[in-house]
């Protein structure tokens, strides 16, 4: 793959020519760094972590470890409320929090560059892709736009350059993030969970860009990841936070097992739909009513009482545009939408309350989707109230009890999604799509940002719900262990088109799709 590399500082732009950090000396290091939230409470503490040029560093542990406040840490600008009450941070030999602010943001628009884990909330929904990578890039002719479209794995094809971030899939959203951080040529490269939600192939492509910007251009770059498979092929060292923060030296190009979903585990193929609670026929969407090529064409979708339905296919297929139509978010020009045998309008000003308690979207990206004014506890007793789930009187235990459920304590009704990590925010998004009853849950990559231990709980959780309440779960992911492992039945995208449908075990055992063979194709050892 070409990563143009003349767009790059050399290695001698980075010595000590600049008077800032030379190759054999750390581009950042944080010691001692404790951060602490208003109420006193501890969120980061003694943390340690040094960046070198050419060198890859992970940030990994549980949900809430802190991984997101120690590499906001090196932008000098922390979380809301939070403070620093120990320790130091150094960019490029400075002092990030006696900086003056002049220079601070002079430092963060040229040497550094940040990628948080929902970039579609940091991308301008008025701005098309190019104007979006024209703002920061150097070199803004068509031919080095398309050169940073490609190297995030999003080459031009006419009509990607001039859409919008709605029109792009989360994963495009975040390659498009991450092209705007390579536009600025950065020396400090800062990513938040930059692989999560991306289908295996891709992760593994961004993350050979990733090791090969750091190698081949030495640049510094720290990142957040839950994936240790991934960790193991392209990190230089990993930073252990949640625990007794410790490092170890990581293996670039290791050979650690590969995941497959070529031999799912037997289960019994379901019982035909029949009375399905959810159908969707020849649904068709297009982002452009001129455009020849629809987001969607002629879709459709079958959901059991009580089943479990996987949606997979390639970023960009259209799984999440499909999930949107489905709840009344997303325009459509064809096709139907039944609940059960009832059909509903395909925008959500046309349904009743009670038709959208029912189907409930848990999406990819929590931050745009939780209302910063309003805390944990109002978030998720709102759909209580709205829909009348429980008793005016009883609200505030709900709350307490669906908050448990997610795995996260009493305490957090009180805090503002802003003083929540990744992982815990979407754990509340959870509790409130709970909150509602519904019928139909519909989940939207819930575990990218999660650690292993607690997705697992979170997948329990809602087979619980399943066995308990008869609720119907679709879920999309690009984890095809969790699909197979979790699903009844399985539809693969393709360039908004089905390209198959049926029973997991089948589908996954003997695909009769091309891109169904694909996305099951074990990923291919980095070199």
């Amino acid at each position: 793959m070409s990563h143009a590399p003349d767009r790059y500082r050399k290695d001698d732009d980075k010595s000590t020519s600049d008077g800032t950090a030379t190759l054999a000396e750390a581009a950042a290091r944080v010691s001692g760094l404790t951060v602490a939230a208003p109420d006193g409470r501890v969120i980061l503490q003694d943390a340690a972590l040094a960046l070198h040029p050419g060198r890859v560093v992970a940030l990994t542990g549980p949900s809430g470890s802190g991984k997101t406040t120690l590499l906001r840490a090196l932008t000098g600008l922390l979380p809301a409320g939070t403070r620093r009450t120990a320790g130091r941070v150094e960019v490029l030999g400075h002092d990030v929090f006696t900086l003056p602010e002049r220079e601070l943001r002079a430092l963060r628009r040229e040497r550094l560059a940040y990628v948080g884990q929902d970039p579609g909330s940091g991308l301008n929904p008025r701005m098309r892709v190019r104007s979006l990578l024209r703002e920061l890039a150097d070199d803004r002719s068509p031919k080095a736009i398309r050169a940073l479209l490609a190297e995030v794995r999003l080459p031009d094809d006419g009509v990607l350059a001039a859409r919008r971030p709605a029109a792009l899939s989360g994963g495009q959203q975040r390659r498009v993030a991450l092209a705007r951080a390579l536009a600025r040529r950065p020396n400090v490269l800062l990513l938040d969970e930059p692989t999560a939600g991306l289908h295996p192939e891709l992760r593994d492509e961004i993350g050979e860009l990733l090791r090969h910007l750091a190698a081949e251009h030495r640049l510094a770059v720290a990142l957040s990841c839950h994936d240790p498979e991934l960790l193991e092929r392209i990190t230089d060292e990993v930073v252990e936070l949640g625990t007794s923060a410790s490092t170890y030296t990581g293996t670039y190009g290791g050979t650690a097992a590969a995941r497959t979903a070529e031999e799912p585990p037997e289960r019994p193929a379901p019982a035909a739909v029949i009375g399905a609670v959810l159908d969707v026929r020849d649904l068709r969407v297009t982002f452009d009513r001129r455009s020849d090529a629809p987001a969607l064409d002629g879709v459709a979708l079958a959901v059991a009482p009580g089943s479990s339905t996987g949606i997979v296919g390639a970023s960009g297929s259209g799984k999440t545009t499909l999930v949107r139509a489905v709840v009344g978010l997303q325009p459509v020009i064809a096709g139907t939408i039944s609940l059960d045998g009832v059909p509903l309008s395909t925008g959500l000003r046309g349904r009743s309350r009670e038709q959208r308690r029912r189907i409930q979207l848990v999406t990819q990206n929590p931050l745009g989707a939780l209302n910063p004014s309003r805390t944990v506890g109002d978030t998720v007793g709102r759909p209580m109230r709205l829909h009348r789930r429980c008793r005016a009187g009883d609200v505030a235990a709900r709350v307490v009890e669906l908050l448990e459920q997610v795995g996260l304590p009493p305490e957090f009704a009180d805090r503002y999604p802003h003083e929540l990590s990744g992982g815990q925010r979407q754990r509340v998004a959870i509790a409130r799509a709970l909150a509602a009853d519904p019928d139909v849950l519909i989940c939207d990559e819930i575990t990218s940002a999660l650690d292993s231990a607690t997705a697992e709980a979170i997948m329990d959780l809602l087979v619980r719900l399943r066995e308990e309440r008869g609720t119907a779960l679709v879920l999309i992911s690009h984890d095809l262990l969790l699909i197979a492992d979790r699903t009844d039945t399985v539809t693969v995208l393709d360039a908004g088109r089905t390209a198959e449908s049926g029973p997991t075990a089948a589908v996954f055992t003997a695909p009769g799709h091309a891109a169904t063979r694909a996305l099951l194709r074990t990923p291919a050892e980095i070199t």
